[in-house]
């Protein structure tokens, strides 16, 4: 099961708080994040992988990114 966060219009760091919160949690073992913009893409992906998570995939659809992470 996942969980899926949708962080689009929201500017950072909120995207990363809110991935880090649902990482924190532990409901599941992925998580999908939807941004807006490369850089709270790349914060967020920083930050999982600092978690100790895997960033499985990145998909992107014009300007959106729909972030794809799994715990190990």
């Amino acid at each position: 099961m996942s969980t899926t966060i949708d962080t689009r219009g929201l500017s950072c760091p909120q995207p990363v708080l809110m991935t880090m919160d649902e990482i924190k949690k532990g409901n599941t073992n992925e998580i999908i994040v939807m941004v807006d913009s490369e850089a709270s893409r790349e914060n967020v992906s920083r930050a999982a992988t600092n978690q100790g998570c895997r960033v499985r995939k990145i998909s992107r659809d014009g300007e959106e990114y729909k972030i794809d992470i799994v715990r190990d």
